[in-house]
């Protein structure tokens, strides 16, 4: 039934586009912010202080399954390292 017919066609089918939608933004946006602290050469213990919160936060904002990071937990971290997050409707 699904032969030739697009993978958000199938998701949006299924009920669960916009779920797997937003996992993969997350995805993404934890890509991201592990890239940035590579190149800008920042730790998670030195990303943390920066944030003024515990390692084990900076452990749950970078786990790409954990759903319940805020986004501005995440513009936050951006900030601690010189980032910004820009978001665009499309």
């Amino acid at each position: 039934g699904n032969i030739g017919s697009s993978l958000d066609s199938f998701l949006r089918e299924e009920g669960i586009l916009e779920e797997a939608s937003a996992r993969a933004q997350k995805k993404v946006l934890v890509y991201q912010l592990t890239e940035a602290m590579k190149t800008t050469k920042i730790s998670k213990a030195e990303l943390a202080r920066r944030m003024r919160t515990s390692a084990t936060q900076i452990n749950r904002l970078l786990d790409p399954e954990n759903d319940k990071v805020q986004f501005n937990t995440i513009q936050k971290a951006a900030r601690a390292m010189g980032k910004e997050v820009r978001v665009e409707l499309v």
